[in-house]
């Protein structure tokens, strides 16, 4: 079978491997249905990924079907794939926290990924897709991500929320902000990409990078600032909107350090929160709100490929910022 690999920074092709016909015992195989490409997949083909060794066969936002009845599941269901393979065994999967499990296998980041024809998975890593499409399944792992950012929050109903980085991950944490009841703020480079986002999903505070934000209503603050940006000077350039008792919600992963200034943090007692993944209860509460129709599944879909069509565009998406919110590689007609 063919195979979406990063053979190297900047170097993506379809290489040859074998089909899996056998799985281990507690793995399931499943036939791959969609496959969403990330912020991840971009950073790994530019070579920006902190945790990652080449060549990468990618892909972790995956949908698939079961291919024989094993493990309780039946042949043909499709599920959606938790690409998070933990120990089960760690001090933090101990305590109920396998998304930061200190051994933790990310698909297409720590081992290969899904973009191929078929994959072997853990059963515990399977969810029921129920009436969702294969398009649909294969977003509710990147949706996840925004949906634990904002349980990690504690973010109440009526808070007022800046979220800064208005890409896939950023906007699935603005939804599920919007959706516990808060007042939403987006801000991004890009005013294309802000207009974009604003007329799809109805987001009307909206703020360009450098324009003057601290002022009238918003002079306090914010209760809680998501930054998803991937960029260290963009989460510095975040304290100053804390407002006093806010909490600072890291969803974005960088390389580099980052320095605030103690006195002004101390001040605020605000907090800093890492948010890295995402839980089970996650995935239900994406599953839940986009079966509901409480999340757009097709205002998010930016475009649908094959996978014989990515060597030739893949470079291209990972530059489309502005306009592109999920591509979507599709393995059935």
């Amino acid at each position: 079978m063919r195979c979406g690999t990063c053979v190297a920074p900047n170097e993506f092709a379809l290489t040859e491997r074998p089909r899996p016909e056998t799985a281990p015992d507690g793995w399931v195989l499943i036939d791959i249905q969609a496959v969403g490409i990330c912020g991840t997949d971009y950073h790994i083909l530019e070579g920006k990924h902190p945790f990652l060794a080449y060549p990468r066969v990618i892909g972790h936002e995956l949908s698939g079907r079961v291919v024989q009845d094993r493990e309780g599941w039946a042949a043909g269901e499709l599920v959606v794939v938790n690409p998070y393979l933990s120990c089960g065994t760690c001090r933090a999967c101990r305590r109920g926290k396998p998304n930061c499990c200190s051994a933790i296998e990310v698909l297409g980041v720590h081992r290969d990924g899904g973009l191929c024809a078929r994959l072997a998975v853990p059963s515990g890593n399977l969810y029921a897709a129920g009436n969702l499409t294969p398009t649909q399944a294969a977003m509710v792992e990147f949706l996840a991500i925004g949906a634990h950012a904002v349980s990690r929050s504690g973010i109440l109903a009526g808070d007022r929320v800046l979220v800064t980085g208005a890409g896939p991950i950023g906007l699935g944490t603005a939804l599920f902000a919007r959706l516990a009841g808060a007042e939403v703020h987006l801000m991004d480079l890009s005013e294309t990409r802000l207009a974009k986002v604003g007329a799809a999903f109805g987001f009307t505070h909206t703020h360009v990078v450098g324009a003057e934000l601290l002022v009238g209503d918003l002079e306090d603050g914010f209760d809680v600032v998501f930054d998803a940006t991937g960029s260290a000077s963009a989460i510095e350039a975040g304290f100053p909107y804390l407002a006093h008792g806010a909490t600072y919600v890291l969803v974005s992963v960088v390389k580099d350090d980052i320095t605030f200034t103690d006195a002004e943090f101390h001040k605020r007692e605000a907090r800093i929160v890492g948010s890295r993944n995402a839980l089970a209860a996650d995935f239900d509460h994406v599953m839940a709100a986009l079966a509901n129709g409480a999340i757009d599944s097709d205002a998010l879909l930016s475009e649908t490929l094959r996978l014989d069509d990515l060597p030739a565009r893949f470079p291209a998406l990972a530059k489309d910022r502005e306009s592109l919110i999920k591509a979507i590689v599709t393995f059935v007609d």
